[in-house]
């Protein structure tokens, strides 16, 4: 937890102490439903699962389904609007901002959801749908739409994302 704690107030200057962000940052205490959620998620007790990401999400404004595998130091800045889907897999010290959404393309029970690798930043309304990969170091500019896999080290914007 003081890991996580010391990455958000890297990531955002506004943050004056650790206690204001273990105590006022939502991303925070949606990651902590998460984890407790996530735990019920692995023995398949998916009916506590969901019920505890539920009450997260109804105090938090952030959705992330139970059975998502978020790796160490996630950042959600302000968070409203956040949706991770089932199948997610996010890597280490990635950063995302609010209104995005790592969405599926499908309904069929494989995975479907998108996937971060390490340090990857998503801009404030982006939606990333689909089995795709993000890669090391990628960023996505606010309010574009990914449908294909973004390289290591690019940046890409717009609707549909295209490098830049």
């Amino acid at each position: 937890m003081s890991e996580l704690i010391r990455f958000y107030r890297k990531m955002d200057p506004a943050a004056r102490s650790s206690f204001e962000v273990l105590f006022l940052y939502p991303g925070v205490r949606a990651l902590c439903f998460h984890r407790v959620a996530h735990f019920f998620y692995k023995l398949h007790l998916f009916f506590i699962a969901r019920l505890i990401s539920e009450i997260g999400r109804w105090l938090t404004l952030i959705e992330i389904h139970p059975g998502a595998h978020i790796g160490k130091c996630l950042f959600i800045d302000h968070g409203c609007g956040v949706v991770i889907g089932e199948t997610s897999v996010i890597g280490n010290y990635c950063a995302i901002y609010h209104g995005v959404t790592l969405g599926g393309v499908s309904i069929e029970s494989t995975k479907r959801h998108p996937t971060l690798e390490d340090h990857v930043l998503i801009g404030a309304g982006a939606k990333i749908l689909g089995t795709i990969t993000i890669g090391t170091h990628a960023k996505v500019g606010a309010n574009s739409v990914v449908t294909k896999d973004v390289p290591a080290h690019t940046t890409v914007a717009g609707i549909p994302a295209r490098q830049l």
